[in-house]
């Protein structure tokens, strides 16, 4: 994908969140002298989204990834408000909503993904929200005051974070979960346990095997109430709609670019179509780390893939896949999580929950690392990260005993093996 001139060469970038605009930002870094692109459809440049959920009601908290100068300081033409409807690939351009067209050599796919929608009878009322954007955070947080009831659909990390910053403001806060518990798709039962403990001793309600038929209007029209299966009526002033996300890759089917559950990539970013790369959350990706393909919805993946993608614009070496991690902020927990738990493995507990510090080290049958979930454990989150790349065998008994430290449980582990 590299030019004979690379003065000529033009990258257009479509999407400017925190992977378009880290790749746009990577590839000025690392010497690319070519045009270069990025078109936005909100009305925003590329910001932070993890303080949407963990810090919506600071209406200070917007933090953006780079000055505004530094798009004109390195020559990145950034058009925000700007919506690409088709993509031309034999003709290697790319239309907007408004009828302009950008020309390209390569083109980086970084358009994310969009809240998945609750499909039942109320679903459009006032008051019904979701939380992707900085526009919809800036909704939530004009509805969050004392005394509001809160009716969060969706036991997953947004969720979670929403509702550990709406108690915090007094709110009356209910979390419905269809699954048996909460964070079934991202956690362990033993960690989804623990934060559930966390949460309903702050005074959050914790309703599982619980599905939202209908969401009720009050009298002026607005949010009322939500019904579940059972017949139940949880009455609301807010409902917040967490219950995932899909990935936003419309345009790329359109184009015919292989799509499954997100747009397919290899380990450097690259889709089917030689002159398109794609990154970040609207991926479909394989990892190394992993041994197998999914979408993962991280910082860090969309970070690791803008290096892939500029590594193949540049031609140069490719990154090292890293560990894949993930972090959530809830109360005064600071939660750290690495790898993606695989079937058969069991745990082991190190720290007691009831101190508010601890993490639980997820080991294969032959004893090495395959996960580790954290709070408030920094060196054992470091260091777990570190046994997971290596896929280091550790002893349960030692690791469980918190008056051995991390480093002697990784000596005794090597003397052992």
């Amino acid at each position: 994908m590299t030019s004979d001139n690379p003065g000529q060469h033009q990258v257009v970038v479509v999407g400017a969140g925190h992977a378009g605009g880290t790749v746009a930002g990577v590839l000025r870094q690392q010497g690319y002298a070519g045009q270069l692109v990025m078109l936005g459809d909100e009305p925003d440049p590329p910001y932070h989204r993890p303080p949407l959920s963990k810090k919506f009601t600071d209406s200070a908290s917007v933090q953006w990834l780079r000055p505004a100068e530094f798009y004109t300081d390195n020559d990145i033409d950034l058009r925000v408000s700007q919506s690409v409807s088709r993509i031309d690939r034999d003709g290697r351009y790319v239309m907007t909503d408004a009828g302009e067209r950008f020309d390209y050599d390569t083109l980086i796919l970084a358009t994310g993904a969009a809240a998945r929608g609750l499909p039942v009878p109320g679903h459009d009322l006032d008051g019904v929200l979701s939380l992707r954007t900085l526009a919809e955070a800036e909704t939530l947080r004009h509805s969050v005051r004392a005394g509001a009831r809160i009716a969060i659909i969706g036991g997953g990390y947004i969720g979670l974070e929403v509702a550990a910053s709406a108690r915090a403001h007094n709110c009356d806060v209910v979390i419905v979960e269809r699954e048996d518990r909460l964070l079934a798709r991202v956690a362990s039962p033993e960690f989804a346990d623990v934060l559930s403990g966390f949460h309903r001793a702050r005074g959050t309600r914790i309703m599982t095997d619980a599905s939202v038929v209908e969401i009720g209007s009050a009298a002026d029209g607005s949010v009322g109430f939500i019904r579940l299966g059972d017949g139940t009526v949880i009455e609301c002033d807010v409902v917040l709609v967490g219950i995932g996300a899909v990935p936003n890759d419309t345009l790329a089917r359109q184009a015919g670019i292989e799509c499954d559950q997100g747009i397919v990539v290899d380990g450097a970013a690259r889709t089917s179509d030689p002159s398109i790369l794609a990154i970040g959350d609207v991926t479909n990706r394989i990892h190394d780390g992993i041994g197998r393909r999914m979408r993962l919805e991280s910082i860090p993946s969309a970070v690791e893939q803008a290096r892939q993608a500029a590594a193949v614009v540049m031609g140069t070496e490719m990154p090292k896949h890293e560990v894949p991690w993930f972090w959530s902020d809830q109360f005064d927990m600071k939660m750290k999580m690495a790898g993606v738990k695989s079937d058969g493995t069991h745990a082991v507990l190190r720290g007691d929950p009831a101190s508010g510090s601890f993490a639980l080290f997820h080991l294969a049958a032959d004893d090495s690392v395959d996960s580790i979930e954290t709070v408030n454990a920094a060196a054992e989150f470091m260091a777990g990260k570190k046994y997971l790349a290596s896929r280091v065998r550790l002893d349960s008994l030692k690791l469980a005993d918190v008056s051995v430290s991390m480093r002697e449980v990784l000596l005794d582990s090597y003397l052992a093996h």
